[in-house]
């Protein structure tokens, strides 16, 4: 039997049949032809065959010719698609999220897909990363995702350079189902191409579930050539991005060089001929208030501090020294929190934790430490970060998060720059690279949004008494938290001091309020000093919230810093009297105000065990009990830390987080700077 399958057509009285192959010059056999003759026994005769074979000739010139013809079709619909992305794309390239987006939606378009995705390439890290998601709907940008580039589909694509077309996605296993099951969304085929720029992989596009069937050659090789338009766009896009990014720098400068200048001659002179304290009683005291300090002597007091932190470092310049502070002293900006006066304390909070406990950090750290808190803040406008955005500020253009740290830091740099301010001029190529990089760090931690993190993570090995002095990570994440404690240092300070920070915070933040009031806008209740009664409510939510979490942990890691703890527990008992009787700061002198307080907030704020103790204690034992709880403060658990803050969020008291991310914004994004072993220059790489 010759056709045991059968033919190629079920018919039951077939008797005699006549196939035969169509066949093409350049592509061999292209079908078969059957001729059928159902109830007749006569064959088909060779006449037959010879007209069937003449007509196919002409039926198989036809079909190639319909063949180019729908290729061409074809092509002119790519290149008419192919026309309108570039014209879309190129004339409108405003930010990299917006060329991806319409990337994303044209190539669903082209291939028919229901959904696209596309991932950059980060050379420095070998990952892939996105922030631009489909959902369905709409593309919306996200929280920036990253994965290895060995990882999935996308990671295959980007490792090997080869165009995927898989069918069948839950059989392949390059295919990684998490995103499914967190989604919900079931993938089905994929069709995911690498895309080029001047021969390298500059990203990869992802289409997913082709709407009817799955992904075909052709699909595949339109696909390649909108690839090419892609890597172009995308390229485009990051040369509009750097010159955008570089007319604000330009911008920035152009604002600082305006406002700023380095101390003159005079100013040195004058500072290097006035005497040198030898000693400065209660320098190292908790309790030393810096905004008492005359400005005239505040300098004074800032080299006397780096001197002796120099000294267990490295041999220094003093003419250096004294160039640098003062052009640190210029510039920063007069505004009522953020200025000198601020640096200054939060470089002598920071010089008393180095010189009264016993840590073990190096005295290159020690040193990077102290010169990060003088310069956190420098030519800080005295603007939150979302004033700075919502106001089209060059700086909010050139860093998306992060905004004032990054500038503080960059800022530092320019200063050290300068002729006759670097004073690390005598450190080794290796320790200036490292002083650099943990100053970065080091400011880059004065964000509160970071703190929360830098918290977790040095909690969890304090709670594991893991934490170890050769750990480089540890140190360094206990110095950022130490830079968060020493920047919020006016919180542990004597309650006389703090009122007098406190007025000054608030009218900086009034003051924002005030100009966003006359753009038409509404301020936050902080910002609004029509709201100034809620003052004792923001405050014992950023004191629960923020203050007391950081220094408890510092005491568990450095005991000798339990006094920021109990001024910081004072100041709260005073606040949330105030909170819980409806009262102002203004509507008591602050010495009678303590008076009262010590007194009648104890049965309020002290926990049920620390009550408990005191009910057989009389009233003039009070400020005993209030020192017991402080004592008792280091072994509370962290649980009973949360049922505390969430106990205050029952009581109606403001979200503790709110004045945090007044004080110091969410930021996020810089450069690192990186020694010069020739000419000990500073070189700047974006590393965006």
């Amino acid at each position: 039997m010759r056709f045991p399958a059968g033919l190629g057509i079920k018919m039951e009285h077939v008797q005699t049949v006549l196939a035969i192959p169509i066949l093409q010059e350049d592509s061999g056999v292209l079908g078969v032809i059957e001729l059928y003759r159902q109830f007749s026994t006569d064959s088909f005769t060779q006449e037959d065959e010879e007209v069937t074979a003449t007509l196919l000739v002409w039926a198989d010139v036809c079909v190639e010719y319909v063949q180019m013809y729908n290729s061409m079709m074809r092509q002119r619909k790519l290149n008419d698609f192919l026309l309108a992305v570039t014209k879309s794309i190129f004339q409108d390239i405003v930010s990299m999220d917006t060329v991806i987006m319409k990337i994303m939606n044209y190539a669903k378009k082209l291939v028919n897909a229901d959904r696209a995705s596309l991932f950059l390439l980060d050379t420095k890290t070998t990952e892939l990363y996105a922030r631009i998601f489909d959902t369905g709907k709409e593309h919306v940008p996200q929280k920036e995702i990253r994965f290895p580039m060995d990882k999935g589909v996308a990671g295959h694509v980007a490792s090997t350079g080869q165009v995927l077309n898989i069918t069948d996605a839950y059989n392949d296993g390059r295919f990684n189902r998490e995103v499914d099951m967190q989604t919900g969304y079931r993938t089905k085929s994929i069709l995911c191409m690498p895309i080029y720029i001047r021969g390298s992989i500059i990203g990869v596009v992802q289409m997913v579930n082709k709407k009817e069937g799955t992904f075909t050659m052709a699909d595949e090789e339109s696909f390649e050539t909108f690839a090419i338009y892609c890597g172009l766009a995308l390229h485009h896009a990051k040369l509009y991005d750097k010159i955008r990014r570089s007319e604000q720098k330009y911008k920035v400068a152009l604002e600082v060089l305006s406002y700023h200048a380095q101390c003159t001659d005079d100013e040195y002179k004058i500072i290097k001929s006035t005497p040198f304290p030898d000693n400065i009683p209660g320098i190292i005291d908790y309790e030393f208030s810096p905004w008492d300090v005359e400005d005239n002597r505040k300098c004074l007091y800032v080299l006397y501090m780096m001197k002796d932190i120099f000294s267990m470092a490295t041999k220094y310049d003093l003419d250096d020294m004294i160039r640098f502070t003062m052009t640190v002293k210029k510039n920063y900006r007069n505004v009522p929190y953020h200025n000198w006066a601020h640096a200054f304390s939060v470089a002598h909070a920071v010089y008393t934790v180095i010189k009264t406990t016993k840590h073990s950090f190096s005295p290159v750290e020690c040193l990077a430490l102290y010169v990060a808190c003088l310069c956190h803040d420098l030519d800080h406008r005295g603007k939150t970060n979302a004033f700075m955005v919502k106001s089209a500020s060059p700086l909010a253009a050139i860093y998306s998060t992060s905004t004032m740290e990054h500038h503080h830091f960059n800022h530092t740099v320019t200063i050290l720059q300068n002729e006759g301010h670097n004073i690390f001029k005598h450190l080794t190529s290796d320790q200036y690279k490292q002083i650099l990089g943990d100053i970065r760090q080091c400011i880059l931690a004065t964000d509160l949004a970071l703190f929360f993190g830098n918290r977790a993570r040095l909690q969890e090995v304090s709670d594991k008494n893991e934490f170890s002095w050769d750990d480089s990570e540890h140190r360094h994440v206990l110095m950022a938290i130490s830079m968060t404690a020493c920047d919020l240092c006016s919180m542990y300070k004597p309650w006389d001091v703090q009122l007098q920070v406190v007025n000054v915070i608030m009218e900086e933040f009034w003051l924002q309020g005030d100009e966003e009031k006359s753009q038409g806008l509404t301020p936050m209740p902080m910002m609004d000093r029509d709201k100034k009664d809620e003052l004792p409510h923001l405050e014992v939510g950023f004191l629960v919230g923020i203050c007391l979490p950081c220094y408890e942990l510092m005491a568990q890691v450095l005991p000798n810093t339990k006094p920021m703890v109990d001024g910081a527990v004072s100041n709260l008992k005073k606040w949330k009297y105030l909170a819980e009787n409806k009262l102002t700061v203004d509507q008591l002198p602050p010495e009678q105000c303590v008076k009262q307080l010590e007194y009648k907030t104890s049965e309020n704020i002290l926990d049920s065990s620390e009550k408990n103790k005191q009910t057989e204690k009389d009233d003039s034992d009070e400020q005993n009990k209030l020192d017991a709880k402080a004592e008792n403060k280091d072994e509370q658990t962290e649980e009973s830390k949360m049922e505390s803050v969430e106990e205050n969020k029952n009581k109606s008291i403001d979200n503790p987080s709110e004045k945090g991310s007044l004080l110091t914004d969410v930021r996020s994004e810089s450069s690192v700077l990186v020694h010069s072993d020739n000419d000990n220059n500073l070189t700047e790489h974006d590393n965006t």
